[in-house]
């Protein structure tokens, strides 16, 4: 008997890791809970971080933030949405800056710091893991990693 309880405590615990696991595995793009727009596509919304475009379809300028340099989840958010890696995106940001086309957006230290500016600024932009949003923001978009 003590056997079967031992399996069965062991399968609980991997089903609530891999439970644990998969709410980390996706990125959320997030708006101001007042932003008029409620969804938007990756294509859209890499147009926004890549200073392609200002505003999504719908709503108002976006200011767009980005997680610290060298973090996974921006590395990830890049690689999904942008087709690029780290290099290139930095290649990507030296050539609009040299010709004065474009700045990267500013970069802070997390999904915490980036949830807080997102609350407080109805025109900002962001990318979290999902599991970090709260209220304050909405998911326009899920980006799986």
């Amino acid at each position: 008997m003590s056997t079967l309880r031992s399996i069965r405590t062991m399968i609980l615990v991997g089903s609530g890791l891999f439970a644990s696991l998969s709410v980390w595995s996706d990125m959320a793009v997030i708006v101001n809970s007042a932003y008029p727009v409620s969804s938007a596509d990756n294509d859209a919304i890499a147009k926004v971080f890549l200073s392609k475009a200002n505003a999504l379809s719908g709503g108002g300028t976006l200011i767009p933030v980005d997680q610290s340099d060298g973090s996974p989840v921006r590395k990830d958010f890049y690689s999904k949405l942008a087709n690029k890696n780290p290099a290139q995106m930095n290649a990507y940001w030296s050539k609009l800056i040299f010709t004065g086309q474009g700045q990267p957006p500013k970069a802070v230290g997390g999904d915490a710091e980036v949830v807080s500016l997102v609350a407080a600024n109805p025109s900002m932009i962001g990318y979290v893991h999902a599991a970090a949003v709260h209220k304050g923001v909405k998911v326009i978009a899920k980006v799986p990693e």
